[in-house]
């Protein structure tokens, strides 16, 4: 009578005449993603992920254990040294410079089109300037006629004539940095 072997067995003798390179790759294999789950990866002060501590240091730490949670590394480019210290920065090429360009230091732009371009930010931005100034004054009159309001209406009235006041103050100086002359 013939003897049945488990399927396990059959492939470990199998895999046992071959290289013992193999076996140590595919023991290699086996073991490590069970290695890996056994880390526990902690969330520490300053949004600062590691797994390369103990429990009693996480504790020490003030760290919190993430459990379930996939934890995803972006690594990101080293800013580059500015190129203006090094040409003299006579040139325009200034971090100032490249970051109202937009990165694009190679793209020429026609100078009828900038102009174009630059009138119809004007043209934007003066008609923003205009509806802000209105919606503020209506905000400013509200809050003059809430003299018998409750407190807390007078308290969100004044916090909303603050941030449209803001809001013309930012319009104002994008004039400004436009050229154009401001009322």
């Amino acid at each position: 009578m013939t003897r049945i072997r488990p399927l396990a067995n059959v492939c470990f003798t199998r895999l046992a005449r071959l290289a013992p390179a193999v076996l140590a790759c595919a023991g290699g294999l086996l073991t490590s993603p069970a290695s890996a789950q056994d880390r526990s990866v902690y969330r520490c002060p300053g949004n600062l992920y590691t797994d390369q501590i103990t429990v009693r240091e996480a504790a020490e730490r003030g760290c919190k254990t993430l459990e379930g949670a996939a934890v995803t590394v972006v690594q990101s480019r080293r800013p580059e040294a500015p190129k203006a210290a090094a040409s003299g920065g006579a040139s325009g090429n200034t971090p100032a410079a490249a970051a109202r360009s937009g990165g694009n230091e190679g793209v020429r732009i026609d100078p009828a089109e900038q102009r174009a371009r630059d009138t119809d930010a004007r043209r934007i931005l003066d008609g923003e300037l205009r509806r802000e100034e209105d919606r503020l004054a209506q905000l400013q009159k509200d809050l003059k006629d809430a003299a018998t309001a409750p407190a807390e209406r007078q308290n969100e009235l004044r916090a909303a004539v603050s941030r449209k006041e803001a809001d013309v103050a930012a319009i104002r100086r994008e004039l400004t940095k436009l050229g154009a002359a401001t009322p």
